[in-house]
């Protein structure tokens, strides 16, 4: 998958220069506040932009630099392969968790999206 796959923004003026579909989806990222998180599709809603296909593909090819556990899938279920580096992180902030199950593969807990998720408001808190 290419940068073609993204919102089409006119694209950046020199090569190694981040396109501005990402550069706002990283600017989200950014501004979610430790121990809360945002889906895929919610930081496209935010943006009124792309969807959550795009923002995983912006994610996936810049993402490394800003706050990217807080950015997830809507079942809660962390990222293949980055588990235990964001369980890390979700542990140091707080992010609400939800043990896993027996049966769960790997024993790896979710996250608690009704508690977690962040809609973008001015308040921060109440995860608890």
């Amino acid at each position: 998958m290419s940068q073609e796959s993204l919102p089409s923004d006119g694209g950046p003026e020199h090569p190694d220069a981040l396109p501005a579909y990402a550069e706002r989806v990283l600017e989200v990222a950014e501004l979610i506040p430790p121990g809360r998180v945002m889906t895929y599709g919610d930081v496209a809603e935010w943006l009124g932009e792309g969807g959550p296909r795009q923002v995983g593909r912006v994610m996936a090819l810049y993402g490394g630099a800003v706050p990217w556990w807080r950015v997830v899938r809507a079942d809660g279920v962390l990222l293949p392969g980055h588990e235990l580096r964001a369980i890390g992180h979700y542990r140091a902030e707080g992010t609400p968790l939800r043990e896993a199950g027996r049966a769960a593969e790997g024993h790896v807990p979710r996250l608690d999206m009704r508690r977690a998720r962040w809609d973008g408001g001015a308040d921060t808190g109440g995860h608890t």
